[in-house]
Parts: C-alpha cells; sequence; structure tokens
C-alpha cells in the first residue's frame, strides 16, 4: 500500500503563494496512481480541488482552484505538487492528497470516494 505525506502548509497572507507537496513511498511505482489534491475547511466538508492523471495529459480543477493553482506530478521523485497563487482566506483549510490505483475518469476524480489513499493533510490558513 502506498503512503502518502503532505508538506508545505502554513501562514500566509492573502495574495501570498504556497506549494504543497505529497510524498509516496511503498505500494505500486508512483506513476500507476492518478492523484489528487482534497481540501477540508473547518465545519465543512471535504472538497476537491484538483487532479492529474497517471500520465499526467489530463488534469482538472475545481472552479475555485482554476487560474490561480496548478496540479504537477514528478514521477522520478514520486512527488505530487499543488503550487498554489493569488491566495484568499476561504483558501484556508487542511489540504490532503490522495491516489487512485484503478482506472477512472476525470470526472470520477472530484469524488473522494474513488480514492483508495489517503495523506495526514497539511494547514494551510490565509490570513486577510
Amino acid at each position: 500500500q502506498v503512503q502518502l505525506l503532505e508538506s508545505g502548509g502554513g501562514l500566509v497572507q492573502a495574495g501570498g503563494s504556497l506549494r504543497l507537496s505529497c510524498a509516496a513511498s511503498g505500494g505500486r511505482t508512483f506513476d500507476m496512481y492518478a492523484m489528487g489534491w482534497f481540501r477540508q475547511a473547518t465545519g465543512r466538508e471535504r472538497e476537491f480541488v484538483a487532479a492529474v492523471s497517471r500520465t499526467a495529459n489530463s488534469i482538472l480543477y475545481a472552479r475555485s482552484a482554476e487560474g490561480r493553482f496548478a496540479i504537477f506530478r514528478d514521477d522520478a521523485k514520486n512527488t505530487l505538487y499543488l503550487a498554489m497563487n493569488s491566495l484568499k482566506p476561504e483558501d484556508t483549510a487542511v489540504y490532503y492528497c490522495a491516489a487512485a490505483a484503478a482506472r477512472r475518469s476525470m470526472e470520477d476524480m472530484r469524488q473522494a470516494a474513488e480514492y483508495d489513499v489517503w495523506g495526514q493533510g497539511t494547514q494551510v490558513t490565509v490570513s486577510s
């Protein structure tokens, strides 16, 4: 079973940037997983942020992330990234990366239930 470990969260002012990382270890080779980022704010349900296919030729973003966030993967380093720019206070949440082993459509990747493995999360706080 692959294990995921997020890092890179922190406190940033509105308009600032952060880059989150998700390091994978164990399990299948990293490029056999489609990967996604989700977030969960206090008192709210976990929501989809972005996903990338196994080959990185398909990427999907939530509307809230389009134009501000970029998801990318480095299979040589077994690492998934989320570059976040123009951050807003409403981006404050715990951010989770997740891996999906089976083939799925990109639209399916919006659903948390389609993922097999989750990291423990990293807190992002955006101050106004």
